[in-house]
């Protein structure tokens, strides 16, 4: 086999994932042979550096030894079983594990299958838990601009990236959007601090205007991932948590992306100290492995759905993978990675070196903002650095800038203009040192006309 004929056999059949296919007329699809470590390798022997987790999700490599050995037992007691009336230790474990290391008051957990039904749950159960207290006045959700939980129709409702959202709008259900904390905007000596302070005062407005009519507020903290990576600062969550409290309205906190330690905590949340009414989870939650998504809450909301049948006032939302055996060992294998080694520690140590090496990025003229979260780096490519005018999505500089990294064989998926480093925990300074080359010598062919 080789890479020709597989690309091949694939295009005759298969449709993929946020793709134009008609873009592989002219740039092949690469199919993968094996992965090992931050490396994948292809079917003609060309390899390729992780440099974004294979969209986010694998947090110790591929082919991690652990991980392997938990699954390899795992199969040969238990693959998955019924979770209505049924369960297994790892689905008890893994739920235990993440009531103790999530914020202090999740301490319940609902499993669904990925980030997107996550998020479908935690719209339900808000919307739900109003609905068994009387108030039935309470239908919507607030939302922020830029942001993005999903793209099954609850989560794309709730988002605001018009790429993925504008076709559907017809389908979805109306939310109220408010102006969001992105310290892209801040003004030139504006602290992010400050900036994410004085932005917060739009949500405080929405909030006093529709608090009797709205279930919750969902957001990604820290970092808006699909949109564009753009940052703002904790103390936004800080202030969202005493509004939401103040004004009687649940809080969403969306970690699909940002969780288990991709912002420098385990948790982003951790850094304003606050505990959400829902955490939604998936992405790393298996280290890279398996679909699996937690949705944790409170007993208080646990309780609002406990009680005689004949009330019908269940939580009847399910999944014919519901708390999947080997998806929860999974987990489990790589929550024991975390309590074993010193990663968050590690993490730190990465993120400097990171830093470090971007630094001299914004040096370019073309490059309007170097920003960083922890182990997220982005690079924003603009047109005029003064007035930040971005270059015109349809000439795809981005594109320009993953074509040339796979030829140097790092892998990189821009998001539009912007340029992101999000690795694997276990990559070395060493690999970090070639994704920085590679990103940067790229940007220079991308905007060389």
């Amino acid at each position: 086999m080789s890479n020709q004929s597989l690309s091949k056999r694939d295009l005759s059949v298969l449709w993929h994932p946020c793709t134009q296919m008609k873009d592989h007329e002219s740039s092949a699809i690469i199919p993968i042979k094996k992965g090992q470590g931050v490396w994948l390798e292809d079917f003609d022997g060309n390899r390729y550096l992780d440099a974004i987790s294979s969209w986010w999700v694998n947090l110790f490599g591929h082919a991690n030894p652990h991980i392997n050995a938990a699954l390899k037992d795992q199969i040969d007691n238990l693959e998955q079983v019924i979770f209505a009336g049924f369960s297994h230790e790892p689905a008890i474990y893994l739920a235990e594990q993440l009531v103790a290391v999530t914020p202090k008051g999740l301490e319940r957990c609902f499993y669904a299958d990925n980030g997107s039904s996550a998020v479908e749950v935690a719209l339900k159960m808000s919307f739900h838990y109003w609905r068994n207290n009387n108030q039935t006045n309470k239908t919507k959700f607030i939302t922020l601009e830029n942001s993005y939980h999903g793209e099954t129709l609850g989560a794309l409702a709730v988002g605001n990236v018009a790429l993925y959202k504008e076709t559907y709008a017809p389908l979805l259900m109306e939310v109220i959007t408010v102006p969001g904390p992105d310290c892209y905007y801040r003004e030139p000596e504006e602290s992010w601090a400050d900036y994410s302070t004085r932005r917060f005062a739009l949500m405080e407005h929405t909030l006093q205007q529709h608090a009797d009519s709205v279930c919750a507020v969902i957001i990604e903290p820290l970092v808006q991932c699909a949109g564009n990576m753009r940052m703002y600062d904790p103390i936004y969550l800080t202030l969202l948590r005493a509004a939401c409290d103040k004004y009687q309205v649940h809080l969403i906190v969306d970690e699909i992306a940002v969780g288990f330690g991709r912002t420098g905590t385990l948790f982003a949340c951790e850094q304003a100290a606050i505990s959400p009414d829902f955490m939604c989870l998936s992405k790393g939650l298996t280290g890279g492995y398996l679909p699996l998504s937690a949705v944790m809450t409170t007993n208080e909301i646990y309780q609002a759905f406990y009680d005689d049948y004949h009330k019908l006032n269940a939580f009847l939302h399910s999944h014919s993978y519901t708390g999947n055996a080997l998806a929860c060992r999974a987990g489990l294998a790589s929550l024991e990675i975390f309590q074993q080694n010193k990663v968050i520690e590690n993490n730190k140590r990465l993120a400097t070196i990171m830093k470090q090496m971007t630094a001299h990025f914004i040096e370019h003229a073309h490059i309007g903002e170097v920003r960083q979260m922890g182990m997220i780096v982005a690079i924003e490519l603009v047109k005029n650095k003064q007035t930040r005018e971005p270059y015109p999505w349809q000439e795809r500089r981005g594109l320009k800038v993953y074509q040339y990294a796979l030829s140097k064989g790092v892998l990189l998926r821009p998001l539009g203009n912007v340029i992101y480093f999000m690795p694997p925990y276990i990559i070395t300074e060493e690999e970090l040192l070639l994704i920085a080359k590679v990103a940067f010598d790229g940007i220079q062919w991308a905007l060389k006309d």
